[in-house]
């Protein structure tokens, strides 16, 4: 790589996804960062780096996610903690790199006296002393105007779309699974030349059931849902009944971030759901990792590339598709 002004290049792992952070490790030709993270008895962080990072250029990999051993606030607090030993140990700058953004689904004040915890977060990563912010399919793209501070904001689409174009899919159709989720996947379904559905999911009249209506022709094809983030999977569950219900031939579902919480696995398995793809921004752990109904793609390499960018000042706008 190129030399900057930012010195050489330092890619450090927290405790939530090492992985990932091995991988993009591997991409770039550089080996992970010496450090020790460790707890204190009563659960506290200890956090120490093990080599001269002074006036390097420092990229932090850690998803704010849980991992099935430290919960999603506890890969936060790391993720400060980090963050203020590298400031305090003479950093030239600081990326956070969050392949997933926690508390980016409460962003506004859609009730009466409720936090919005996606600016808390981007206040608190700046007050630690981050200089950038690198992330991956924010619940909401204006989630970057909370930070005072540079956020490259990368989509997995093209690891996604390329992964499905491999498929060949017959008579494909690319389903929204809200009217929010609309804008993504028609552009998923431009890009794979496919027909666009939407589910339309509403409250019956006593309020006391969803009913899932199917807007676009769908009987006879395969149908792919497209969703950005899914949790406990009751959305897709009833989305790939009502395609379906309504004459689809196969049903697959996509997403960037595969959080698969509590009953997201046994709904994903009792689904006539052929296939689940989503890509490694989380750790599959638990039956997520052995659900063959999972399918995991990478975007270590995605990153890799955007790290390398701005490590070495060069643009970033080819990433953004």
């Amino acid at each position: 790589m190129r030399p900057t002004g930012f010195g050489d290049l330092k890619v450090f792992s927290g405790s939530a996804h090492p992985q990932l952070a091995r991988e993009i490790g591997e991409f770039l030709g550089t080996p992970l960062g010496q450090a020790r993270l460790r707890r204190f008895p009563d659960s506290e962080v200890s956090f120490q780096i093990d080599e001269n990072i002074r006036g390097t250029d420092v990229f932090v990999v850690q998803p704010t996610c849980a991992n099935g051993v430290v919960s999603v606030d506890q890969h936060l607090v790391e993720l400060m903690i980090m963050i203020d030993a590298f400031r305090r140990s003479s950093a030239a700058r600081i990326t956070a790199v969050l392949p997933y953004y926690g508390y980016a689904r409460q962003d506004r004040k859609d009730k009466p006296r409720v936090p919005i915890s996606a600016k808390l977060v981007a206040n608190v990563l700046s007050a630690s002393g981050a200089n950038r912010v690198l992330t991956m399919d924010l619940h909401k793209a204006q989630i970057q105007g909370f930070f005072d501070i540079p956020v490259d904001h990368l989509f997995a689409a093209p690891v996604i779309i390329d992964y499905l174009a491999r498929q060949e899919l017959p008579r494909l159709t690319i389903v929204a699974p809200d009217a929010g989720g609309a804008e993504r996947a028609r552009a998923y379904a431009k890009r794979l030349d496919a027909e666009l559905a939407v589910i339309d999911k509403r409250r019956s009249d006593d309020g006391s059931a969803e009913v899932m209506n199917v807007i676009g022709e769908v009987r006879g094809r395969t149908c792919v849902i497209a969703d950005d983030i899914i949790d406990t999977a009751g959305t897709i569950q009833k989305g790939a009944q009502a395609l379906r219900d309504a004459g689809a031939e196969r049903v697959l579902a996509c997403a960037v971030h595969g959080v698969l919480s509590g009953p997201a696995i046994e709904r994903i398995e009792k689904a006539p759901l052929e296939k689940l793809i989503v890509t490694n921004t989380i750790p599959r752990v638990g039956a997520a990792a052995t659900c063959g109904k999972v399918k995991e793609l990478s975007v270590a390499r995605l990153l890799g590339q955007a790290i390398r960018s701005i490590h070495e000042e060069t643009s970033v706008s080819s990433l953004f598709v």
